[in-house]
């Protein structure tokens, strides 16, 4: 699978779990850790784990496990680190505060429905 194919599945769980906003950033032309960063936002706690806990198992099913998962059950921006697609999980307030958009700007913004 390559990392659009991984980066349309993710986004795919994230819309099942009723995500908020979910845009992917297509970095692979300014970074080199990875291809894209998906970011989508949660209105609450039982909704973040739900989300990361959908992500982990259809990526899972799917023959890909995660490098690194920094964050936990308690945590308002949740990493999730797929190697080619990064996904970040934020409380809506963490998501204005880190605005991750704004900081990868010289990559492509791609809402998910476009992927």
């Amino acid at each position: 699978m390559d990392s659009r194919e991984m980066a349309k599945l993710v986004c795919k769980a994230l819309d099942d779990k009723k995500a908020i906003d979910v845009k992917a950033i297509d970095i692979s032309n300014v970074s080199i850790m990875a291809d894209y960063f998906i970011v989508a936002s949660a209105s609450n706690q039982s909704q973040m784990n739900a989300m990361q806990d959908e992500v982990d198992r259809i990526l899972y099913e799917n023959g890909i496990h995660a490098k690194s998962i920094e964050g936990n059950r308690q945590s308002t921006w949740v990493l999730m680190d797929y190697e080619d697609v990064i996904v970040h999980l934020f409380s809506e307030e963490d998501r204005l505060f880190y605005d991750l958009e704004r900081i990868w700007k010289d990559g492509i913004l791609i809402d998910a429905a476009d992927l």
